[in-house]
This record gives C-alpha cells, structure tokens and sequence, in this order.
C-alpha cells in the first residue's frame, strides 16, 4: 500500500505471506482445494486491511503460478468469493513489464542508457529491457522459478553438491539459448534478491552470489533461517534464485545490482498514472 508523493511511491504498509503456490501444484497442475482456500484467505485477509486503512484503490494480480495452473479459474474465483476483487492474472509479457517500471520507477536518479530488470519469482524468472524514459523494448519470461526448481531439482535440505551441479547445468542450457541485449545496469528484483542483501549486501556480481550460496549450503534451511532472521520457506529456495539470478547476469553481461522495486511496485505506479490520465 502506497501513496503518490510527487510522482514517486511513498509506502504506507508492506506485508508478505508465503503460500508456496509455486510448489502447490499435483501431476495434473492443479492447485489442491486445501491449498485455494488457504491462498483466498490471505487475499481476503490483506484486502480487508487496505479498506481499512481507506486504500482508494484495491487491485489483485496473479503470476505465473497461477497462469500455469490448470484450475486458474477456480482460485481466482475462490478469491473473488472471498474478498469481492476480480484477479488479473498477468501474461509473462505484462510480469515482466511491471517489474521494471517498478524497479527502475523506484531509482532516484535513473542511469542513461539501457538497464535490465530481473525477477526471480517461484513460477518464473521475467527478464526486460529498456530505458527509464521509454520503457521496456525486450522482455522475456521463462518458466523456472527458484520454488518450481527446489521441488524439482533440490530435494535434500541442504542441496548436496551433485544436485546444486545438476541444476546449475540445467538452468545454464537455457540461458545459453537466450540471445539478450547487452544492457550497462541491471537491477535484481522479487524475492531471491530481497533476501540476498541481509547475506551480501546490495552488490550482487558472481563473487557476491557465490558467498550466498556457499553461506547457505552449509546447514538446513531452518538454522539459517534463524541466524538471519528470514522466513524458512524463503531460505529453502535461495540456492535455486541465486543460481537463476548468476545465469540471468551472465546472458545480459551485466553484473547485477540490487533493486528497491518491482511487481508490486510496478502495480501501483501503473495504477497512479492511469487515475492521472483520466
């Protein structure tokens, strides 16, 4: 929740709930009842705060979680039932803008030239291109996220060495297959990279992940967890984002610097300017 102040977001309240959507999936890529309700209970949840604290306007979006569930209508109609908002459920196209308005929308002082953003979620990784003033002008989303990768690829806790060499030679054959521009900046946004800045701070080159990721190999997830105060969910799937954002930096060559926006903010900002324009 957030408000315009001079055309740039001044946040009101931020919440986050981990309902591992990513993972929820069954042979079918159906999400289960249990799981539907669970997640509408949240959005009802979150939405009846913001009324409460007289948001103006209340929206929903879903990623790629959702968009590749074969019961999508089910849960955005479970939500809508629950807290009376319609769901837009993005394309990877829309994903991917959104968050780099939002991440280069929250920069103070936007560099020239070309930037990147990208975002490593628990479905997907959106990569766009662009500039400050005329927006994105090459975007991609491809479906592997740190959540989809952990259950699939990542099954002990923490990964042996054989699994993290498995999955880092998955992930490089398909960046290797991405022909993307070469951008001077790039900004990590979503999840995996929030989280990386209490581990290394807000530089996120190839020498920076790979301390990320030999800090968190070394004990279960729930222990470090506790040392750094994170979410043990999120710790789980870390090594799987930081081995997405290294492949990520590594086709736009550009080392990757840490974002203070994204999708939500994305969002927003969108929201502000359509009201603007009316």
């Amino acid at each position: 929740m957030a408000e315009d102040e001079d055309r740039r977001l001044r946040e009101l309240l931020a919440q986050r709930a981990f309902t591992r959507l990513g993972a929820a999936h069954d042979a079918r890529g159906a999400i289960a009842p249990a799981k539907i309700a669970e997640v509408a209970r949240v959005v009802a949840w979150q939405a009846r705060l913001a009324g409460e604290l007289h948001a103006d306007c209340v929206r929903v979006v879903a990623t790629s979680a959702v968009r590749g569930a074969a019961n999508a209508d089910a849960l955005a109609a479970a939500i809508e039932a629950a807290s009376g908002l319609p769901v837009e459920v993005l394309t990877g196209e829309q994903e991917a803008r959104l968050s780099f308005a939002g991440a280069i929308g929250m920069l103070p002082d936007p560099p020239a030239g070309e930037l990147a953003v990208v975002d490593v979620g628990g479905g997907s990784t959106e990569l766009a291109v662009g500039t400050a003033a005329g927006g994105v002008s090459w975007s991609l989303s491809l479906p592997v996220g740190s959540s989809v990768l952990t259950e699939s690829d990542l099954r002990h806790d923490p990964p042996s060495a054989g699994e993290l060499a498995r999955l880092r030679a998955r992930i490089d054959a398909i960046f290797d297959a991405i022909d993307a521009p070469h951008p001077a900046t790039a900004y990590a946004v979503g999840g995996s990279a929030s989280s990386l800045r209490l581990l290394v701070g807000s530089d996120l080159g190839p020498q920076a992940l790979a301390r990320g990721l030999q800090a968190l190999v070394g004990r279960p997830s729930d222990e470090v967890a506790q040392r750094l105060g994170l979410h043990g969910a999120r710790v789980r799937l870390l090594p799987a984002g930081i081995l997405l954002l290294d492949a990520a930096a590594r086709a736009l060559r550009a080392p990757l610097q840490m974002g203070s926006g994204g999708l939500r903010e994305g969002v927003v900002l969108e929201e502000m300017r359509r009201r603007a324009a009316r």
